[in-house]
């Protein structure tokens, strides 16, 4: 674990409303970066904790020289750093985490997304204790719904795991055993923590693999020139929330003047779609987005089955989609940005970053058509 490697920020510009310290864990990956952006640019101050396993340095380059923000490389699962580096923060977003063992560890699942979270309410039961203001805002996962056939899921509908031999479980687990730890703290120490569960976060900065999610993985194939590949018989359904929207959501939780602890869903509620179908959306946009490239008219999906990736089980979740009652009328919020004008946006800012990635790498991109 690096220590601390920036100061405390000092206070803004006067601002609209009265201006707030955030401390950010995740702050450098596409949701914690994005925040970040929302927050200085309304004149609060940032303090963000960052491994750097998965985020960059380069989305939050551009705040560099913003005396407002402070930046720590550490490791959320390291007790002490963690504290003192929220120390000094009132309003604790806890989006660190690391996501489901797919292809990697469910040990380090485990480890990461539970350890993680006790410290981050450890940091906020020492603000506690000195008297000083807090709140903690902390990402769940719709995958706690599991497989659920209550649709759409609400807050307080039943949660169905899968067995605890299927390694992708334990990322639902662990999320779900976030929740109890923060109600725990809530009842022991009355420290208001508002949950969120997301649902298909999409978007700029998303990481260019499997970890940004299936639209991730479908706009570089299409841009490689490569096959789509699809899990299982792609039926599987599910909802998508543009960056932007889900921002809105954790700001809104951030906002939230509520007492005790509370479960709010934040996505996107319509637009359920399969995830074969999800994958030709994706193919037409590319090609409409990328008229100078060489894209083939018609998807080249392959179906590739789970086993075929993975030697342990695994299972996946066959729908979801959120009830957003609870999130409207309590926080006031409304996914606004509809699936194809996200993806859009998301397919100009992934190009960009897909051929830098592969300038770095010295290899060419995918050459335009003839006549382009």
């Amino acid at each position: 674990m690096s220590k601390a490697q920036s100061s405390t920020p000092t206070s803004p510009k006067e601002g609209p409303g009265e201006p707030r310290t955030f401390g950010v864990t995740g702050s450098a990956g596409f949701l914690g970066s994005t925040l970040v952006d929302r927050l200085l640019a309304q004149g609060h101050r940032v303090v963000g904790l960052d491994d750097l396993s998965y985020g960059s340095r380069e989305n939050f380059a551009q705040h560099a020289d913003n005396p407002s923000f402070a930046f720590h490389k550490a490791d959320v699962t390291d007790k002490a750093a963690t504290i003192e580096i929220l120390r000094g923060c009132e309003v604790l977003v806890h989006l660190a985490a690391h996501k489901i063992p797919r292809y990697g560890s469910a040990l380090r699942t485990l480890e990461v997304n539970v350890e993680g979270t006790r410290n981050v309410l450890e940091a906020a039961q020492v603000r506690k204790q000195l008297g000083l203001p807090v709140h903690v805002t902390m990402a769940s996962t719709s995958d706690v719904y599991g497989k659920s056939p209550a649709l759409p899921f609400r807050e307080d509908g039943d949660l169905v795991l899968g067995p605890s031999d299927v390694p992708r479980w334990a990322y639902a687990t662990s999320k779900l055993f976030e929740e109890h730890l923060a109600f725990a703290y809530q009842q022991e120490y009355g420290i208001t923590t508002a949950l969120m569960r997301f649902f298909g976060a999409y978007g700029p900065r998303h990481h260019l693999s499997w970890w940004g999610g299936p639209q991730s993985v479908f706009i570089s194939a299409i841009l490689d020139g490569a096959q789509i590949t699809v899990h299982g018989d792609g039926l599987q359904t599910r909802t998508f929330t543009f960056v932007e929207d889900t921002v809105r959501g954790i700001q809104a939780c951030c906002d939230w003047a509520g007492q005790g602890c509370e479960i709010f869903n934040i996505g996107a509620p319509l637009g359920e779609i399969t995830i074969v179908d999800f994958a030709r959306l994706v193919h037409r946009l590319v090609r409409e987005e990328c008229p100078d490239l060489d894209i083939s008219a018609e998807p080249p999906i392959v179906f590739v089955p789970y086993a075929s990736f993975s030697e342990r089980p695994y299972e996946d979740v066959r729908r979801r989609v959120p009830d957003p009652t609870k999130a409207r009328e309590v926080l006031g919020f409304e996914a606004q940005v509809g699936v194809e004008e996200g993806l859009r946006r998301t397919i100009r800012w992934h190009r960009a970053a897909w051929a830098a990635a592969k300038a770095a790498e010295g290899r060419p991109a995918l050459p335009p058509s003839e006549g382009a």
